[in-house]
């Protein structure tokens, strides 16, 4: 139930793992890294491919079932949360718990590697891709299209997954593109907290003001490069 509150859903379809391993095309001289393993679909065929493979799992039952299945491969497998490690890679192939898609994609903004090929909640990817002004224009919007090339690779099933979702999922695929502070994407947070309120007002209120007067247009309207120039932190010396 730990995993379920997570809102993780396992993957079982032999054939969508295979689809998405092939679309990483992972080469025999890349790191690579799993964020989740579950119980180990995804994972026993990603063991053995690539210079080397971490896969973190923060639950113990997931953790214990993930190491058996790879056990006899060169693979290591960590309990705990890859947000708080320092594993370097090269690929990132996950089928995250959705409930903790925000927090990836905060993390990975922050993180040096070649690409991510992930799976993901539809909408949720659908948010990430919204234009400037649309209802759908978050923080968490500006910050990936300000950092990544995001790209719908596919889609998932829902009866590729134990349970099935209610929700349609996406293999999607991220390509860095700008890397970013801690502080300036806690910036980016706060700053669209207040996305109804006119630019000026904002940066105010949050002590951020801007070099020049964004006159009537409100935080929902920024470009992700507007975005990235007035939450970069101020250096002090």
């Amino acid at each position: 139930m730990k995993r379920r509150r997570l809102g993780q859903h396992y993957l079982v379809d032999e054939e969508a793992v295979k689809g998405i391993v092939s679309l990483a095309a992972i080469k025999p001289s890349e790191r690579v890294l799993e964020i989740g393993t579950g119980r180990g679909a995804l994972t026993k065929v990603l063991a053995d491919l690539g210079k080397s493979f971490v896969g973190y799992e923060l639950d113990q039952d997931n953790f214990e079932a993930t190491v058996e299945a790879v056990h006899g491969t060169t693979a290591r497998i960590l309990l705990g949360d890859a947000f708080d490690g320092t594993t370097e890679f090269d690929v990132l192939v996950s089928s995250l718990p959705y409930s903790e898609s925000a927090n990836f994609v905060q993390w990975l903004s922050g993180t040096r590697f070649d690409r991510a090929v992930v799976v993901l909640q539809e909408d949720f990817v659908r948010k990430l891709s919204a234009p400037p002004g649309h209802r759908d224009y978050r923080g968490i919007s500006a910050l990936a299209q300000l950092c990544f090339d995001v790209r719908v690779l596919g889609k998932i099933r829902r009866a590729s997954f134990s349970p099935q979702p209610r929700v349609n999922s996406v293999v999607a695929s991220f390509v860095p593109r700008v890397r970013v502070s801690g502080a300036e994407v806690a910036n980016i947070v706060r700053l669209f907290s207040l996305r109804r309120r006119r630019i000026d007002s904002a940066l105010a209120e949050l002590g951020m003001e801007g070099a020049k007067s964004f006159g009537q247009r409100r935080v929902y309207s920024l470009q992700s490069e507007e975005v990235h120039a007035l939450c970069v932190p101020v250096q002090t010396e």
